[in-house]
């Protein structure tokens, strides 16, 4: 059969479970992994032992035994326990946990009406630098456990996280802002001010982002008096700051330069669910020097902020 004759939720129609699976899969846009970035940690135990903890969360898994056989959506609700076996004294170990799909309708034997078909697995002894299932099987990573010789202790300084969010969330920001006046000037100091005229903009970051891609144009940028060797930079929020640019210019007289600064950004937990402010500020590099720069009504200063999801 080369199409399912009654797509799903037909009324009067039954479907197959491989029908539902190809839904999983065009719903999931063919990705697999987990669903947010909290999603199935692999944690030390509350008391570190031989074993770690799997949290909470769900994940697609995309099946490899056969081209259509789609994907398994699965969900884990409780922390859950996996055993890790000790390591001897004659060398380490590494170690992979994964969310395994064993569907008996492609491989395997176990009967799902009593049995585990979903189930975390671990895949020892891989290599100490693995970061996919090295296998065919049907399963997504979780974490790798690089197991030190003669231990029997797990702890989080042992676990890489190998998660990856299947169809991770993004959220852009386009701001613009345009002084209404001069604002004073800068240069006389190493230290870093902010131009007076740009109030910054209040950001607001979704509950569930862990960086932001963040550049502003600043164009342009008045130059005056003298040449002018300094850096515009900004900060977001009380704690973050967007790498600077700096500013080497060797004219003198007034003219006009723009200046582009952009970074990657870690997103702290404290911020996400908040507004913070992002803010341009600029800086000598040298004292003494004569030069000064500001901006005034035309100026028009551009913030792009992306934000985006990845395990956490």
């Amino acid at each position: 059969m080369a199409l399912f004759p009654r797509p799903i939720l037909t009324n009067g129609a039954t479907h197959s479970a491989q029908q539902f699976r190809m839904l999983v899969r065009d719903l999931s846009n063919g990705a697999e992994g987990v669903t947010q970035g909290d999603d199935l940690k692999v944690t030390q135990r509350a008391t570190p032992g031989g074993g770690v903890l799997v949290g909470d969360g769900s994940a697609v898994v995309r099946g490899r035994a056969n081209t259509f056989q789609g994907s398994y959506s699965a969900c884990n609700i409780g922390a859950v326990d996996v055993p890790i076996a000790s390591t001897g004294a004659g060398a380490g170990r590494s170690d992979m946990i994964v969310l395994r799909i064993e569907d008996p309708e492609y491989e395997g034997s176990i009967n799902p009406a009593t049995g585990e078909v979903a189930y975390f697995q671990v895949i020892s002894n891989v290599s100490s630098s693995a970061t996919t299932i090295p296998d065919g099987r049907t399963a997504i990573p979780l974490a790798r456990i690089d197991i030190p010789a003669s231990t029997s202790t797990i702890t989080n300084a042992m676990i890489t996280d190998l998660r990856r969010v299947a169809n991770p969330r993004r959220s852009r920001t386009l701001v613009t802002q345009s002084p209404s006046s001069t604002s004073a000037t800068i240069g006389a100091s190493t230290t870093y001010s902010y131009f007076s005229t740009a109030a910054g903009w209040s950001i607001a970051v979704p509950d569930w982002a862990t960086k932001a891609i963040v550049k502003i144009d600043i164009s342009p940028i008045r130059y005056a008096t003298d040449a002018f060797w300094g850096q515009v930079s900004a900060t977001f929020g009380s704690s973050l700051n967007v790498q600077a640019t700096t500013l080497d210019d060797n004219q003198t007289g007034v003219r006009r330069i723009p200046a582009i600064i952009a970074d990657t950004l870690t997103i702290p937990s404290s911020y996400r669910g908040t507004s913070q402010l992002l803010r341009v500020r600029a800086a000598a590099l040298s004292t003494g020097q004569a030069g000064r720069i500001s901006i005034d009504t035309g100026t028009t200063l551009v913030a792009d902020v992306q934000f985006e999801e990845a395990p956490r």
